[in-house]
């Protein structure tokens, strides 16, 4: 009775007890939520919409037609913001690169709207909110970090339970304080900093012809209802936003105070005893950040809520399968891929002719006659009465691509639909690998992180493997087993492609020929080349085709012997390379692997039944189509889909010839209309899977138009009356720049010459030298048509904003001076705070504030340097001025490359 009572009583318990709750209390980290921040975002959003309909609608309606033009600009500018940032929408704060170039743009996009009249004429001051944006926000940052920093130190003495986990993360803070900053500043825009409003009334402020117009006799539509709104807004923010009591109440805090716009207008024989209601509204966010952090970090509050959804899928993301992504093949920042360039160059200047891995290994194979050779020849599968293999190809690129892809090989069997009807198909006994196992270079990096890990997550190996084991003498069989005919295992058996002999084969020996295992398939190969005997008179021919795409001699010599002393005559060879040349011989006019089309012709004669390659990552399978002609190879299959990027099929949409045999596509993956529509497809979706591009293409148009900068004659642009006159003279602008580039620019005409080698080395060389000249000629003169058309527009736009007296107006340090007069004019500081924090900061707090707005304000440092530089010439600048203007138009013409792309 009592054992039953005892093991029975925790069930209710363990019942009601969810495993969200039960995982929280066991760890000991505390997934801190932080939804607060998400609802006071809101909040600020709705705050803001309201204000703005409330104060500026009546505005708004009466000055559209007035200002045309510059929602015009407003809408090419969101359009600019739009086309460059949509790659980073979808993205998290990885990867730093993808970050910093979306609030890059941002930042960009509010220091151009802000100099546009349109939201002044609407009653938003842009120049208010962003500056007084800065320094709420790191006043904000410090002030918590302190706190922080005083929570941690309270945590380690043990004042604080430690149960919680010490602090939030960093974005979290940045997070929180641009919250705090954005609503401070929506409340300033429409409440100003006076702590007690005067009752306005909308009806005196407003249009009459405007009111006589939207009211009716009784004044009751919906129209003046709305707009009545204006009344609404003072009553909140003169009630709800008034700060609690004076600043005589707080006496203790009353020096630290930063003080209300003054009533008396400077009439007051004292300073104002009012406390300022934006410094009352930042209190009170940072006093309900930290009281919520402190509350739920200090009493347990975690214990008794289980985590979110959102926890949920974060601890999903901590445990995600520590492979590599996909390779950014045109990011331009990998260094990986300038370490490929070069291994390439030694490799082909190096090993390829001079030194050869193929060599080597058949000096140390044995007698050159000796077809039994248990290092290149495997016939223990002749013993079985039949036999399942899977090949695949081009794993390079690893990541969830080839991870699906092994995955799938390592499930015990596969249902699918074939001619109508439902077949399982087995998990092979043997696993072929047809090359390119780790882009872009092989090395130890690669090869454990983009192949080796996904398949070992795909299918474990046996659990007394070791990662950093070397075979010496394989195979080396599993305990119990004593012969390679007895093991009932997944083997697997590897070619090298072109990317694994980057480094002239060194790593795929170090790791295919002396490993003994890939995740959970046994690993026998002891060299780079194999053939393989199977049942019912079945072959398999491995091929090592190295750089050359062809076999050596020494390996020709192998097959060939044994062509003539194994192969029977009535039997059926399969041949595995990783180029399908037959493919790519004909879409290029060329001729290669003559020794491999020998030896099929030759030796094989007629008993070739299948060439299986990747490389092309597609599958296509063609077979030859009845002939009186003998034909050498009855089936041709390209199979690439190992987890690489995709490859074209139409391109080969009419290839049906190969050896004087005529061949019929049955099966192509994806088909030709897929694979057209995928094509046209990238004109606009390139970007969005390759935005690191971008980086490419703004410092090659930065360098095709560098001497070009700045145009100080567009006035005869503007000066023309008709568009038509204005289109003509922009024309001739844009040929005269072309013309100068080629006559007195050196250094955009070495990009542009260097652009041309480029371009004409990327043409196809089954072209003629001279229809390649031409389309690289016809390609390098539009892309530097459009980037002179991209920096004659950056300028003209500028050349507008000046002439309209909205840039270079007041220097490098407009903002910063416009903020320090509105500073002293309604933020007054009758306790010389201000005059403090300079001393005690050694000048950096009014210095970083000021080219912190600089910095923001871009449109107007390029403005004001435009300027000096077409009155007093380039050398008139200093260096660091040069430096950030040639950043900041490179920076400019990346964006207008990425639009224009």
């Amino acid at each position: 009775m009592g054992s039953d009572k005892q093991s029975g009583s925790p069930r209710p318990l363990l019942g009601t007890l969810k495993i969200g709750r039960v995982r929280t209390i066991l760890t000991h980290t505390y997934p801190y939520p932080h939804e607060h921040s998400r609802h006071i975002m809101t909040a600020v959003i709705i705050a803001c919409l309201f204000f703005i309909s409330s104060d500026n609608m009546h505005t708004l309606i009466h000055k559209l037609d007035n200002n045309i033009k510059w929602w015009s600009m407003y809408v090419c500018l969101i359009g600019f913001f739009y086309f460059f940032s949509s790659p980073f929408l979808g993205r998290t704060i990885q990867p730093s690169y993808s970050n910093f170039n979306r609030w890059y743009v941002a930042w960009i996009c509010f220091a151009s709207l802000y100099h546009l009249p349109s939201f002044q004429s609407m009653g938003v001051d842009m120049r208010m909110n962003l500056s007084l944006f800065l320094t709420i926000y790191f006043s904000s940052v410090l002030f918590i970090i302190a706190f922080h920093i005083i929570f941690i130190g309270l945590w380690y003495i043990g004042l604080v339970a430690r149960m919680a986990g010490p602090r939030p993360g960093i974005w979290t803070i940045l997070q929180n304080c641009t919250v705090i900053s954005i609503a401070c500043c929506v409340f300033y825009s429409h409440c100003g900093n006076r702590a007690v409003h005067k009752s306005k009334s909308f009806g005196s402020s407003s249009d009459p012809n405007l009111l006589a117009f939207l009211e009716n006799e009784n004044g009751s539509t919906w129209i003046s209802n709305f707009l009545r709104m204006n009344q609404l807004k003072d009553q909140i923010c003169s009630s709800w936003f008034a700060p609690v009591g004076s600043a005589s109440d707080y006496p203790l805090l009353a020096k630290w105070v930063i003080y209300g716009e003054l009533v008396c207008s400077g009439s007051c024989a004292g300073p104002s005893d009012e406390i300022s209601p934006l410094y009352s509204l930042w209190a009170t966010f940072v006093g309900l950040y930290i009281a919520n952090f402190v509350v739920e970090r200090s009493t347990g509050w975690a214990l008794t809520h289980p985590s979110t959804d959102l926890e949920d899928e974060k601890l999903k993301r901590h445990m995600k399968p520590d492979f590599l992504d996909m390779v950014p093949w045109y990011s331009g920042t990998s260094a990986d891929l300038f370490k490929t360039a070069f291994d390439l160059m030694v490799s082909v200047t190096l090993f390829v002719g001079r030194f050869d891995m193929r060599m080597m290994q058949a000096a140390m194979k044995g007698p050159a006659n000796d077809t039994h050779n248990s290092d290149l020849l495997y016939d223990y599968f002749n013993e079985k009465e039949d036999l399942w293999f899977d090949f695949v190809a081009d794993t390079g690129d690893g990541g969830n691509s080839s991870y699906t892809v092994a995955r799938l090989l390592a499930q015990p069997s596969i249902r699918t639909i074939i001619g109508g009807s439902m077949h399982t198909l087995p998990r092979g006994n043997l696993l072929l690998i047809g090359g390119d196992l780790a882009y872009p270079n092989p090395s130890s990096f690669t090869y454990e992180r983009r192949f080796f890990r996904p398949f070992e997550y795909a299918l474990q190996p046996p659990p007394w493997y070791r990662a950093e084991h070397i075979a010496l003498d394989k195979p080396e069989l599993p305990p119990g087993v004593s012969k390679m005919s007895e093991y009932d295992g997944p083997q697997c058996f590897i070619i090298p492609g072109n990317h694994d002999w980057f480094d002239g084969l060194h790593t795929f020996m170090r790791y295919i020929c002396h490993k003994s295992w890939l995740g959970g398939w046994f690993l026998p190969q002891k060299k780079s080349y194999f053939a393989m005997q199977l049942p019912k008179g079945w072959w398999i021919f491995g091929l090592d085709l190295s750089l050359h795409g062809d076999v050596d001699v020494y390996q020709f010599k192998f097959f060939a012997d044994l062509c003539r002393n194994k192969v029977g005559e009535n039997d059926s060879v399969i041949v595995v390379t990783h180029e399908p040349n037959w493919l790519l011989d004909w879409y290029w006019k060329e001729t290669t692997g003559k020794n491999v089309s020998h030896l099929i012709q030759e030796y094989l004669n007629g008993r070739c039944k299948l060439r299986m390659a990747g490389d092309l990552h597609h599958f296509m399978r063609h077979s030859a189509t009845q002939s009186e002609k003998p034909n050498f190879v009855q089936h041709l299959l390209v199979n690439g889909c190992g987890g690489a990027f995709l490859h074209p099929t139409h391109v080969f949409r009419n290839f049906d010839k190969f050896s004087g045999t005529t061949y019929e596509c049955k099966a192509a993956y994806p088909s030709y209309d897929e694979s057209s529509g995928i094509a046209l497809g990238n004109i606009l979706k390139f970007r969005k899977k390759n935005w690191q591009f971008d980086t490419i293409g703004g410092f090659i148009y930065f360098i095709l138009v560098f001497s070009m900068f700045p145009q100080c004659n567009l006035v005869h642009i503007l000066n023309e009356e008709t568009w038509s006159g204005r289109l003509k003279s922009f024309t001739s602008t844009i040929w005269s720049a072309l013309l100068y580039i080629f006559e007195h620019s050196y250094v955009s005409s070495v990009g542009s010459l260097t652009l041309l080698m480029a371009s004409y080395s990327f043409v196809p060389s089954k072209l003629s030298r001279r229809k390649r000249a031409i389309i690289g000629g016809l390609h390098v003169l539009t892309h530097l048509t459009a980037a002179l058309l991209l920096m004659l527009l950056l300028e003209l736009g500028i050349e507008i904003c000046i002439r309209n007296h909205l840039l270079a107006t007041s220097g490098y340090h407009t903002l910063y001076e416009w903020y320090r007069s509105m500073e002293s004019e309604h933020f007054p500081d009758p306790t010389g705070l201000r005059a403090r924090l300079e001393q005690w900061t050694l000048g950096l707090y009014p210095a970083c504030i000021k080219y912190l707005m600089s910095a923001f304000d871009v449109p107007e440092v390029m403005a004001v340097t435009r300027i000096n530089i077409c009155k007093n010439g380039m050398m008139s600048l200093s260096r660091s001025v040069l430096i950030i203007l040639l950043i900041t138009a490179h920076r400019k013409l990346q964006i207008f490359h990425k639009v224009s792309y």
